[in-house]
């Protein structure tokens, strides 16, 4: 009799053992999976023009057989330079043909979206400044989902900003001010962001002009962000890692400059603008290619 108790005790612990690792089990299962950072390999490279290839490109599906897609300071229309709209950033696509085109002038409290519809037309919507927006608008990444458009702001910052992608999602209009939707939170600081591409439906590539290297330890590198959930009207969070360093080879010496980024799901092919120093600007800049593993 005088057994009882300590079996009762120790069944009672044992079925608290079972109970506790049932429930660590089930917690872990649930979890999602912590993202894996792709890695990226140079596969080769070509010719960047100074004037019309480097500021960014984009490749477009739609209509079929349709040509990559280049910015730079020779792509702006004259009519749009003299209205004060003098630079243009990376641009992107939506899967379905909707080519957009992000633009900004040297002062004001707005910024502007050119927007090339599949059969051919333009339109212009403007994106009037939420409350502490940098007037930079450098690069463009359209969701996979074509509803959102992800954009950044010059300098570091831990912060991207979501809008709804023009032309496509229902809610915009030429006529209206296109507004912020949302913003990405980054778990990581990050400095000068040129460009970024979907990769997947909550990945993103993007190129960094840093030229201090003390956010990630390398100058100018190659950046995944990994979203919590894909983007949209509410605010999701994001998680950076540094891939790699992007090329730096020249026959000057001399500051490069990370331009745009465009990822190609047909291929597989990630491409990366990297301007050179000095006067090889002229020469030797290039569009790197690459390809993962």
């Amino acid at each position: 009799m005088p057994l009882r108790p300590a079996r009762r005790r120790r069944h009672v612990a044992r079925t608290a053992l079972v109970v506790l690792a049932t429930a660590a089990a089930a917690a872990l299962s649930a979890a999602p999976p912590a993202a894996a950072a792709d890695t990226w390999s140079e596969v080769g490279s070509d010719r960047a023009d100074p004037l019309t290839e480097s500021q960014g490109l984009a490749s477009v599906e739609v209509p079929a057989g349709s040509p990559n897609r280049y910015t730079g300071i020779g792509t702006v229309p004259l009519g749009l330079s003299m209205r004060g709209w003098n630079h243009v950033g990376d641009p992107d696509a939506s899967y379905n043909g909707y080519y957009v085109e992000p633009y900004q002038r040297d002062s004001g409290a707005s910024k502007m979206f050119r927007v090339q519809a599949p059969g051919g037309a333009w339109s212009e919507y403007v994106h009037a400044l939420s409350p502490g927006e940098a007037l930079n608008n450098s690069w463009v990444a359209v969701s996979p989902d074509g509803q959102w458009m992800l954009t950044g702001e010059w300098g570091t910052m831990t912060r991207l900003l979501v809008l709804p992608t023009p032309g496509v999602n229902a809610s915009t209009s030429p006529s209206a001010n296109l507004p912020q939707a949302s913003t990405v939170h980054l778990d990581h600081a990050v400095r000068d962001v040129q460009g970024c591409d979907f990769s997947g439906p909550t990945t993103l590539l993007c190129s960094s002009d840093d030229p201090e290297g003390s956010l990630f330890g390398m100058t100018k590198p190659l950046l995944q962000i990994d979203l919590s959930a894909q983007p949209g009207s509410s605010d999701v969070a994001g998680h950076v890692t540094a891939l790699r360093q992007l090329p730096l080879r020249s026959g000057c010496s001399g500051s490069f400059e990370a331009e745009g980024v465009d990822y190609d799901r047909r291929t597989g092919t990630l491409r990366v603008i990297v301007v050179s120093p000095g006067f090889c600007v002229l020469t030797d800049s290039k569009t790197y290619r690459f390809t993962r593993g």
